[in-house]
């Protein structure tokens, strides 16, 4: 099969119609992991009322956006702060916490990285284990947590893996951490495609549990990535006040607020977008089980990852073959901890999904 050395990242259709001469409108993201049932209804059919709230700043508190993120995920109000995509938060976080050395939890996303090296700190990696399915061997992780660990990142669920560390093991990390003086930094951007959400929210710990820190956003569940809105939850009292004084103030538009509202909001859609993934999945372990040569791993996010098992057939090769059919997957042979046998793909539409087995079917049967 032909060969493709670059990585393809789920945005990166510009990039792909360039290198493959494939229309990017003719090319279904399996990488991005967006929710495809697109935007709340309610947000398409009522944030048009709202267009005047562009004629004001904003409120400097977000008080009422803060107040939907606070019934949403019954966190208190005075422990939620908002910013211009999650990705804003993790900055200002690691700023203010200025760790020397960090323990991420790996394979997982890069931007945690980049965050570190840029406030001049160091990463040390605690990496999940093929031979564990990818799921958390705790006695193995405490031991590697000790007082020279300022910073504990973990992203839960975690991508690429789909594994997720349960709430009551979550517990047992954090409070370990406390004795090491060791903050823990919690990234649930997965956490609403969870079977079982509440056993896996870290949200109840912050009540207890001051050196922790739960970020969020909208971009995947909500679909709705161009907005850039995410929030923190932390108990914090100090880390919160000193996060808001060196904040910028208005990071988020008036429209994004108002949008942040009314989606928080939108039961039925959310319920929804739970029921439509559970559904996916089903349909697509199901797929995966009847080929010879794939194996895959317990999946609590909207994705699953996937080994090849087939000799000869690379990660890059199996991307070739989805690519030239307009469906996009992603290549995980650039996460550390991973190699080329390893792809990941997250739920589409059921006709896309039909159509993305048939294609790992052609190759992997």
């Amino acid at each position: 099969m032909n060969k493709v050395k670059e990585h393809f990242h789920g945005s990166d259709l510009e990039k792909v119609e360039k290198v493959f001469g494939i229309k990017k409108e003719d090319i279904t993201s399996f990488g991005a992991n967006v929710n495809p049932l697109g935007i709340s209804p309610m947000l398409r059919a009522d944030l048009s009322a709202h267009i005047d709230a562009i004629t004001s700043y904003p409120d400097r508190e977000y008080t009422d956006l803060r107040n939907a993120i606070s019934i949403y995920t019954n966190a208190p109000l005075s422990s939620i702060m908002v910013g211009n995509g999650s990705t804003e938060l993790i900055g200002l976080f690691i700023q203010i916490q200025n760790p020397k050395k960090a323990l991420i939890l790996s394979p997982t996303y890069s931007e945690y990285e980049r965050e570190i090296s840029l406030s001049g700190g160091s990463c040390l990696y605690h990496y999940l284990k093929e031979e564990n399915q990818f799921h958390i061997d705790i006695d193995a992780l405490l031991a590697d947590i000790t007082a020279e660990i300022d910073l504990l990142i973990i992203c839960n669920p975690n991508n690429p893996t789909s594994t997720i560390i349960p709430r009551q093991e979550m517990e047992q990390i954090v409070k370990h951490c406390q004795k090491t003086d060791t903050f823990v930094l919690i990234d649930e951007t997965y956490i609403e495609f969870s079977p079982d959400m509440e056993a896996v929210t870290s949200i109840p710990l912050t009540k207890h549990y001051p050196n922790m820190v739960i970020l969020r956003g909208i971009s995947k569940f909500f679909a709705a990535p161009g907005l850039r809105l995410g929030y923190s939850i932390c108990s914090n009292e100090a880390l919160y006040d000193r996060m808001k004084e060196i904040k910028n103030p208005w990071t988020i538009n008036s429209l994004a607020g108002v949008a942040g509202e009314i989606m928080f909001s939108d039961h039925d859609y959310i319920h929804h977008s739970k029921a439509f993934t559970h559904t996916e999945r089903a349909y697509c372990q199901e797929q995966l089980d009847a080929m010879d040569h794939v194996r895959y791993y317990d999946s609590y996010g909207n994705f699953i990852l996937v080994k090849i098992l087939k000799e000869g057939l690379t990660s890059s090769d199996l991307f070739v073959h989805c690519i030239k059919k307009g469906l996009m997957i992603r290549d995980c042979s650039d996460f550390a901890g991973l190699d080329e046998t390893f792809v990941r793909f997250c739920f589409m539409s059921h006709e896309k999904n039909v159509a993305l087995m048939d294609a790992f079917r052609e190759v992997l049967s």
